[in-house]
């Protein structure tokens, strides 16, 4: 017998499958913050509650389902009271992305040229800031998937995220004297 959170999760999966159907990516994407926004807004039950809980070392990152046929990955993301992400990127990877509980702060960077010959370092401009909260979901599209996350609140917030494929690796910036460093970083389940 499934659980309550393996129902939620199985439901969500089976509006997923039909969302990745769409002939291109931003119709894929759209379909799927649909999908996100309409589950998390109407459906009864929830996640199971050792699945909502922070870790001390930094978000965590649940891995819920890993289609069948690699087409997409349903990651969930946990974020304590300070913590968030630094600035990445998706490794050219589309991603959707819905707030489950709570808030989160988002902003987007696009890169600019840098002066530095150097390949590892970037500039970028600071972008639009916005907080999304529950049920609330947006897209990030190749070559703009450069962004930040934060939850700046006194409680736990979660986030749901489907990316292409399964995200397995990404490009942190770190802030250096001039610009940004970047650095290839493997990604864990926690």
């Amino acid at each position: 017998m499934k659980t309550v959170s393996q129902t939620w999760i199985a439901e969500l999966v089976e509006g997923i499958d039909s969302a990745v159907q769409a002939a291109d990516d931003e119709g894929r994407c759209k379909q799927i913050a649909d999908v996100l926004s309409l589950h998390v807004n109407t459906h009864e039950g929830e996640l199971a509650a050792e699945l909502l809980q922070p870790t001390v070392s930094g978000y965590a990152r649940r891995l819920l389902h890993l289609d069948p046929s690699g087409r997409y990955s349903v990651v969930l993301m946990v974020w304590a009271e300070g913590q968030g992400s630094p600035l990445h990127d998706h490794s050219g990877r589309w991603c959707v992305e819905c707030v489950y509980r709570g808030s989160i702060c988002e902003q987007s960077f696009t890169p600019v040229e840098h002066e530095s010959q150097a390949a590892d370092v970037f500039d970028f401009t600071p972008g639009d800031e916005s907080t999304a909260l529950v049920g609330q979901a947006d897209y990030f599209l190749p070559p703009a998937e450069y962004h930040v996350i934060s939850n700046p609140n006194a409680s736990t917030a979660a986030t749901i995220h489907v990316y292409s494929g399964e995200m397995t690796e990404c490009n942190f910036f770190t802030p250096i004297e001039v610009g940004y460093r970047k650095e290839e970083v493997q990604l864990a389940y926690y």
